[in-house]
């Protein structure tokens, strides 16, 4: 009876098991499996293309390509910057729900987390829009109080996209971080009260060391994300297609490389590459901060 129970129990993840095998086994599996090929062409490439095993020629190719190399450090160095302001937002703002009464925090939790609840690629056309010198009101309101900005200039577009993530990513990672709040004893709180300890001192020695775990879980979904940024940066490739090419992500040249340039296998290497680069940064950032955790 108990073996059936088991299996019982068992048969309701099938669903999810299928889902995980089709979704994404097999399409991991066959990307692999493409990047071993190369399509090559005979005498000046007019003839008919012939598929040759080339082994691992695309990874090769992938590894001493600068424009994707230099796109992956490009983004890298964003998220050096923008993922710790986008955290440290959230924690503040978790703090600030954790200091308010249960039903004033639920009804801030519910307005902060609407911007997560709009598609990435609703937001970004909204804040284009916002951006924008002809219809936006950013441009008239800089030039009254005498700033002469332009958020699609080359100096411009990184901020211009990183206030972007930061205002659809705050409220969701705010969440983690507040559940985690909840989880701290109370009793703590109020003996640090009878020593004397100000609301500052509790929430730096008692509640931020108490959230570290969640911190890093909010870190590195944010690197994970980071490293696959496309739709941003694409719609804004329609306004400014001079500040940001086609290389501008590595997403980016993946999604050129296997539907502009009809390179599918090289773009299945590349694809291949990004996922152990995102595979080997999220490890080192785990061990790195599971450390301080513990």
């Amino acid at each position: 009876m108990i073996r059936s129970q088991r299996w019982k129990g068992a048969a309701f993840t099938v669903p999810f098991q299928l889902g995980f095998v089709f979704l994404y086994l097999l399409p991991i599996a066959y990307a692999v499996y493409e990047s071993l090929f190369q399509e090559k062409r005979s005498g000046l490439g007019l003839g008919g293309a012939t598929r040759e095993f080339t082994g691992f020629d695309n990874y090769q190719l992938g590894l001493t390509d600068s424009a994707f190399m230099g796109s992956i450090l490009r983004v890298v160095l964003f998220a050096c910057v923008q993922i710790p302001f986008m955290l440290l937002v959230s924690l503040v703002l978790a703090l600030f729900l954790d200091a308010l009464t249960a039903k004033a925090a639920n009804r801030f939790r519910i307005v902060l987390l609407v911007p997560y609840m709009i598609p990435g690629v609703v937001a970004a056309i909204v804040w284009i829009n916002l951006y924008s010198p002809a219809v936006g009101p950013l441009t008239p309101m800089g030039d009254f109080l005498g700033f002469d900005w332009n958020f699609f200039a080359p100096s411009m577009v990184w901020p211009s996209i990183g206030n972007l993530l930061t205002w659809h990513g705050i409220g969701y990672n705010m969440v983690i971080i507040y559940s985690a709040l909840q989880g701290v004893p109370r009793e703590l709180f109020e003996a640090a009260r009878l020593d004397g300890a100000s609301e500052i001192r509790i929430a730096l020695s008692i509640k931020i060391p108490f959230v570290r775990a969640a911190l890093v879980l909010t870190g590195l979904l944010s690197i994970i994300q980071m490293l696959q940024l496309f739709n941003e940066p694409a719609l804004f490739r329609n306004i400014t297609p001079e500040t940001v090419d086609g290389s501008f992500t590595p997403i980016m040249i993946i999604y050129n490389q296997a539907f502009n340039a009809g390179n599918y296998q090289y773009a299945a290497a590349l694809s291949v590459l990004l996922a152990l680069i995102l595979g080997v940064a999220s490890l080192l950032f785990y061990r790195l901060t599971s450390k301080e955790v513990d």
